[in-house]
């Protein structure tokens, strides 16, 4: 089994935390986390494909092992963190790769794709959206009613969303027999984004920025349409944050996407990790080699 490496590198003058495992010389596969988490959701995901890939997983600024800098020194927004991890994978010297992305990942990837296109050789999306279907129900107009007042009172169903408790929901709700989630990746999770004041303050001001990334749904749905990249969706169907719809809408505007749904729920990778490679080194091999 390929070993997994902990590394750091300065980017725009912040330690930024990235794994890194495979040959350098092999096809790269770039993995962008969601929220609550870090690049620890992949801990498993990357010895399972570094045999044949280049695997990296970086840390975004304020998450994880990277630097975190108060919200007044650093601009937490989605165009910020993708700028950061843009620089990352210009300072490792990347330019072609195939992106997997997840929650917060995906408005990060859809966002290198939308600057460099003719790097992207395929995209894997698990629970990474790109559609208004996607969004279960009222799941996300906390974050867009906080976008447009932020208020304490505005605050408080997301502070909640990312205690302990909402961490676990969102780790276990939806998956058919909880006891296969290991407690320790909410607990680490915690302790990624939402430890301190600070970290929670990090995690509420990009919760107001993801209007953001609606905004720029068009734009996407456009890249997709023009470069009709290679797309798999493995998604978790018991999602109540991004739901299956979500997942058939890439058929629209990519009618040769592949859309797999399956049994889990918003972190798929701690159900069903094995389905997921499984549907994912054949892809892979087509498309990125």
């Amino acid at each position: 089994m390929a070993t997994t490496h902990h590394r750091y590198a300065e980017i725009a003058g912040r330690q930024t935390f990235y794994r890194e495992a495979g040959r350098r010389d092999a096809p790269t596969v770039v993995l962008l986390h969601g929220t609550p988490a870090s690049s620890h959701m992949y801990r498993n995901l990357i010895p399972a494909l570094a045999d044949r890939y280049h695997v990296i997983a970086p840390d975004y600024p304020g998450f994880g092992h990277s630097e975190r800098p108060p919200v007044g020194e650093f601009d937490y927004t989605f165009d910020s963190l993708a700028d950061h991890v843009d620089a990352l994978l210009d300072h490792l010297g990347l330019t072609r790769y195939a992106l997997y992305v997840q929650d917060y990942g995906a408005p990060v990837g859809w966002r290198l794709a939308l600057r460099h296109p003719e790097r992207i050789a395929a995209i894997v999306t698990q629970n990474g959206n790109a559609y208004v279907e996607g969004f279960v129900g009222d799941a996300m107009e906390p974050l867009f009613v906080y976008g447009r007042d932020r208020s304490e009172a505005n605050a408080k169903p997301l502070r909640d969303l990312i205690s302990v408790d909402g961490l676990k929901w969102q780790y276990t709700h939806g998956v058919s027999d909880p006891s296969v989630v290991d407690p320790d990746v909410w607990v680490n999770a915690h302790a990624a984004v939402a430890d301190t004041e600070e970290a929670v303050e990090v995690q509420l001001a990009l919760f107001a920025d993801y209007a953001t990334n609606v905004e720029l749904y068009p734009r996407v749905h456009e890249y997709f349409r023009t470069s009709t990249v290679p797309l798999l969706a493995v998604w978790g169907r018991n999602d109540q944050i991004f739901g299956p719809d979500g997942a058939l809408a890439f058929a629209r505007d990519l009618p040769a996407a592949e859309i797999n749904l399956l049994d889990g729920g918003h972190f798929l990778l701690e159900s069903k990790l094995n389905a997921v490679v499984a549907l994912m080194r054949p892809f892979l091999a087509q498309h990125l080699g």
